[in-house]
């Protein structure tokens, strides 16, 4: 349907080559160029769970999502801009479990009255969610403690960040070993846990699904397309923002986030809409479950070797409690196993009322 948008992936190029410095018109193209990449994905997507089964079916799409948000925050690393990669890290988190898994439910609830999915499968995602919650808030606290205990002399000073950074790498280690304990018990010994628990009738005009190479390579060439338009993107938003006076905060945990996560977006409102809610959740949650256990660790133990500075784990304290109260409301919404648009429109509800306390936050001179 929106095949036709693709004539400005071109037109976004060439407007980012010629006119650099017209950044509203750079950040337009680039987001309208966005959307017929992220159809693309959420098509390849879908026929790849056709052939291997929903929760494999998400896990590929919340790969291949994040890769451009991946491909983003390691530019930013290299630039030494952590505070931007932590607000991209925590706004992901919370965009796709709020706005994504809101939105899909929105839209399968607006089409079917009830839907149901694997109960299991989704709990087990929310308590890995509700662990990064926890990683995040102990470096937090730990930082705040040094900090007070550090201040008696520079020397001091130094040693309490040192220990901080430590602290933050060992934490990434335990994360990416609980991130593989994850893939091995939703691929191998749990499967059953995340394969769909709707049987989706074959009404016979359902043409076959797509051969897994064609599958793999559409889905592998989007995902290209989308993180370099995204990096276009990205660097015409700060500029774009700072016309429109919103504060950096802000644009770093949405703005960036929603346009960062547009590929979910699609592939899980798709699925929602024909009573795929198993591969819905799978990319909505699991999206964030890999944000958290995943590349934010990735990026802490990258930051040894890229970039100025280590980067550590320590979140600002607005951000934190974002985080653990989206995982908590996430929680409570989704862990029944079943869904309705009224829990969508609860979850956009509590996304909205973050974004307006966010909206209201002064900007920081100098960033």
């Amino acid at each position: 349907m929106f095949n036709w948008l693709l004539i400005f992936v071109p037109i976004c190029i060439a407007v980012e080559h010629f006119y650099p410095q017209q950044h509203l018109l750079v950040f337009l193209t680039a987001c309208v160029a966005v959307l017929p990449l992220a159809g693309w994905m959420s098509r390849a997507t879908e026929q790849l769970a056709e052939r291997t089964g929903e929760g494999i079916g998400g896990l590929l799409n919340a790969t291949f999502g994040n890769a451009a948000e991946l491909i983003i925050a390691f530019a930013a690393l290299r630039a030494g801009l952590h505070d931007v990669v932590k607000a991209s890290i925590a706004g992901s988190i919370i965009g796709n479990i709020l706005l994504v898994l809101g939105a899909a439910m929105l839209a399968g609830g607006l089409r079917h009255p009830e839907q149901t999915y694997n109960a299991a499968g989704t709990r087990s995602q929310a308590t890995l969610l509700t662990l990064s919650a926890i990683a995040l808030v102990l470096p937090a606290a730990y930082s705040a403690a040094a900090g007070r205990g550090t201040t008696e002399s520079i020397q001091g000073q130094a040693v309490g960040m040192h220990e901080v950074v430590l602290l933050s790498v060992s934490i990434a280690v335990v994360l990416l070993a609980v991130y593989g304990a994850f893939l091995v018990f939703s691929l191998i010994t749990h499967s059953t846990l995340f394969v769909g628990s709707v049987e989706h009738a074959d009404t016979g005009d359902t043409p076959p699904p797509w051969p897994m190479q064609k599958s793999l390579l559409i889905l592998a060439a989007a995902t290209v397309a989308i993180a370099w338009v995204s990096e276009v993107l990205v660097g015409a938003i700060e500029p774009t923002a700072h016309e429109f006076g919103l504060s950096s905060v802000f644009v770093g945990v949405f703005v960036v986030a929603i346009l960062g996560n547009a590929a979910e977006h699609a592939s899980a409102i798709s699925a929602a809409m024909k009573n795929h809610m198993d591969l819905s959740l799978a990319i909505a949650i699991g999206s964030s479950v890999q944000v958290a256990l995943f590349v934010a660790p990735v990026l802490v133990l990258a930051s040894l070797w890229v970039g100025p500075a280590p980067m550590d784990l320590v979140f600002p304290g607005g951000l934190v409690a974002t985080v653990l109260l989206s995982v908590l409301v996430t929680g409570q919404v989704a862990g029944d196993g079943r869904s309705d648009w009224l829990r969508g429109v609860l979850l956009l509800a509590v996304y909205l009322i973050f974004g307006m306390a966010f909206f209201f936050v002064p900007g920081v001179p100098g960033h």
